[in-house]
């Protein structure tokens, strides 16, 4: 076994031995596995939901657009943060207070006029929608691990996929939703520690930032170009739909199952603080070495979407080959763990709520989603971009705007808020099917379409006495 294998295994077996530790502070009931107990801080909840939002996508599917795009990737990570930070601003804090009223253990009770109540038809939909899409996000990290593995090590693509999905299984069995956030503060330092070792690779073997601009520009004076071609509505409609992109956090329910767990409202601010000291550095780093890798790597790169993996692997020594390729694998396990759990919930709490009164039953359909979901990753044709970015605008589209809805505690009536879901969905169709989504992203016209929705059956709702 060779030298990056080694290091490469050993930081897995970090990540396995802190999700397995979980188990000393476990409680053997569904609450403390789907939620942590409601009781975690501030800073271990910026760092887990930073590592769970910055997944297989940044990692993969992001240097891989930007190796294709070039510097108007820079307006897609800007767009994201900047919708981020406005969810982070106005969104998250409500939604703590809003769990404090109504105790929930998974998001689509959210969506219920009553959260308390074990089904109604809005929580089985939104049950339905999340493990759908959820499943199919999860499928994308599995894909996007195994994609590393397979260039590093030259292994089959079925065999990353199994060893990510197995890892996950054995410590989320350990200790839920708690294991899965320990083990992203750990995920979470690694995946930083790699991305600022292949920056400095980067500037050692090609130059300072300002050399790159030459060196693009003799591969493909387009790389340069700021506003990508084709774009139908312009670059403010492209940025703007980026920052809808941000926003459709608002649905994701792995991301935000982690501001319920936190122990109370008043450490959202300190959990936005620790999110963005992390986010913003790695989200900047991840399109520079895009950027440097179409330099460094031009014309020896079959798959944009290996752009990492193979940097890595031309350009680092052995033991920190490892370790990048470690922490691209956690990126992606960071985030498949948290919504496989959620799936698990969507089934074991909303659509079958008495098999999920048992703890044991509960995990056995951690089990069964994760058999599901590795069958998705091995069989899906298509890129994890791809997958990812529909996946997070068909969740953003249909719960969010609903949930956003329920938090502010406006009048909401249960056929609004199916046909604001329903209106969601068609919109993202649409918007994919007439080929508009490079031009602005299908989140942005999906949320106006939603809440338009809203908005116009409102004005047919009874006067209130």
């Amino acid at each position: 076994m060779g030298v990056t294998a080694i290091s490469f295994i050993s930081v897995l077996c970090i990540f396995l031995i802190i999700g397995i530790s979980s188990i000393r502070k476990k409680h053997d009931d569904v609450n403390d596995y789907l939620t942590a107990g409601y009781n975690t801080p501030a800073w271990i909840i910026g760092l887990s939901s930073v590592a769970t939002n910055n997944s297989g996508y940044m990692f993969i599917g992001l240097v891989g657009y930007t190796w294709v795009a070039g510097v108007s990737a820079f307006w897609v990570a800007f767009g994201w943060l900047v919708g981020d930070w406005f969810v982070w601003q106005g969104f998250h804090r409500r939604l703590r207070e809003y769990s404090e009223k109504h105790p929930v253990n998974t998001i689509p009770a959210l969506t219920s006029q009553n959260p308390a109540l074990e089904s109604s038809p809005l929580r089985i939909v939104s049950a339905v929608l999340t493990l759908l899409f959820l499943s199919v996000y999860a499928a994308a990290q599995l894909k996007a691990g195994s994609k590393a593995l397979h260039v590093m090590f030259d292994w089959p693509v079925w065999l990353g996929a199994v060893l990510g999905a197995v890892v996950v299984v054995l410590y989320s069995f350990a200790g839920g939703l708690r294991a899965s956030i320990w083990t992203d503060v750990a995920q979470s330092f690694v995946m930083l520690f790699g991305m600022v070792v292949l920056c400095i690779a980067a500037i050692l073997n090609a130059g300072m930032p300002w050399t790159l601009a030459d060196q693009l520009y003799a591969i493909d004076p387009k790389l340069l170009d700021w506003t990508p071609d084709h774009l139908a509505f312009g670059t403010a409609a492209f940025v703007l739909g980026w920052v809808a992109a941000g926003i459709g956090a608002i649905g994701q329910p792995h991301i935000l199952v982690r501001t319920i767990a936190l122990r109370s409202p008043e450490d959202v601010p300190a959990a936005r603080r620790v999110y963005f000291a992390w986010y913003i550095p790695f989200a900047l780093m991840t399109v520079i070495i895009g950027l440097y890798a179409r330099s460094m790597l031009a014309g020896d790169l079959v798959d944009p979407e290996l752009t990492l993996p193979t940097m890595a692997q031309v350009y680092l020594p052995e033991v920190l080959t490892g370790m990048v390729l470690a922490a691209i694998f956690a990126a992606t396990l960071s985030t498949a763990d948290s919504m496989l759990l959620s799936c698990s919930a969507a089934i074991s709490q909303d659509l079958i709520p008495r098999f999920g009164q048992s703890y044991v039953r509960t995990k056995i359909g951690t089990l069964g989603i994760t058999l599901v979901v590795l069958v998705v990753a091995l069989s899906a044709p298509a890129n994890v971009f791809t997958l990812v970015v529909f996946a997070w605008s068909a969740l953003g589209g249909t719960l969010g705007p609903v949930i956003v809805l329920r938090v502010l505690k406006v009048r909401l009536t249960r056929p609004t808020a199916l046909l604001m879901m329903l209106a969601g969905f068609v919109t993202l169709i649409t918007w994919q099917a007439l080929g508009y989504s490079e031009a602005m992203y299908e989140l942005m016209p999906a949320l106006a379409v939603s809440f338009g929705v809203y908005f116009l059956m409102r004005l047919f709702y009874p006067k209130e006495a």
